[in-house]
């Protein structure tokens, strides 16, 4: 059951982090998150070469902590391709985030429900595997009949309280972005 559960949270720190890559009209750093700069020969997380501050509602700014590194950050922005402009001054980066169109609104609610649905298979492969691991304990008389049905139970409460859980993450993303 540990190993359900921690699977089970796993697959919720997956889904946040997928959604919080999701663009919603309204500047976040967190969809910079991904974004890999090449310094030194390595890729590495912008994070780890710049400061990423939040300027106003549609604008971040990068501060590279090494000037050399600020085409390097700007080469890493224009090929994470986020839908973002990207404005190169001296020092610092300004990424700006455009006005969503209904359109682009539609298809990020439909990437969001996307990654749900990948949540939820993954959930249900988690309590597949469960289950079979409790059928096998019975099969050997590891376990009786009705610690099998005791245990199947309650990995069908935890797998349902996690879609609970996951359905709310994604409702409130769809609303996010149709603001």
């Amino acid at each position: 059951m540990d190993e359900l559960k921690a699977k089970v949270l796993e697959t919720k720190e997956w889904l946040i982090k997928e959604l919080s890559g999701i663009r919603t009209g309204r500047a976040a750093p967190q969809i910079l998150e991904n974004v890999r700069v090449e310094v030194y020969g390595v890729m590495t997380p912008l994070a780890q070469v710049a400061t990423v501050g939040v300027e106003d509602a549609k604008t971040l700014t990068i501060s590279p902590w090494d000037k050399e590194n600020a085409k390097h950050v700007e080469k890493a922005l224009a090929e994470a391709d986020l839908g973002v402009s990207v404005q190169a001054g001296d020092t610092t980066i300004r990424v700006i985030f455009p006005d969503l169109t209904q359109e682009r609104r539609d298809m990020l609610i439909k990437l969001a429900g996307d990654r749900l649905e990948q949540a939820k298979v993954t959930l249900r492969g988690v309590r597949n595997d469960a289950l079979s691991v409790f059928e096998k304990q019975k099969k050997d008389s590891s376990i009786g009949e009705d610690e099998f049905f005791g245990l199947k139970d309650g990995v069908q409460k935890i797998i349902d309280g996690a879609i609970k859980d996951l359905e709310e993450l994604g409702s409130n993303k769809k609303k996010e972005i149709s603001e």
